[in-house]
């Protein structure tokens, strides 16, 4: 192997876990999910360090926030977690009704009253 690839040898999912841990419980969480959803973890590798790479740019406490949401609404990348910190998503909190119907209301909907 050339001496470049050699150095990715050095890392293994539990590092990769380990790294996102020392953001916070949410970067792990996400970083787990990644991994696991990849054929070979080692797929993942590029998208975990790019997330991790945000910290420098946003903060840790950003980073775990924005996370923390991505992991929630299912994200799996990097594109997703940067989409979330580039428009202020991590800031505002996580509306826990959202995933409930809402009842419509509208004129021309009937209720179940009118089938009885």
């Amino acid at each position: 192997m050339p001496k470049a690839h050699q150095k990715h040898l050095e890392w293994t999912p539990t590092r990769m876990v380990s790294w996102g841990q020392s953001v916070g419980p949410n970067t792990a969480a996400l970083i787990t999910a990644i991994l696991a959803d990849r054929p070979h973890p080692e797929q993942g590798y590029k998208s975990c360090l790019g997330i991790l790479r945000l910290g420098k740019k946003y903060g840790n406490e950003r980073l775990e926030a924005a996370c923390g949401r991505a992991h929630a609404s299912g994200a799996r990348s990097y594109r997703h977690v940067d989409s979330i910190l580039k428009r202020g998503l991590d800031r505002v909190p996580l509306d826990s009704r959202a995933d409930e119907p809402r009842p419509l209301h509208h004129e021309n909907i009937r209720g179940p009253e009118t089938y009885r």
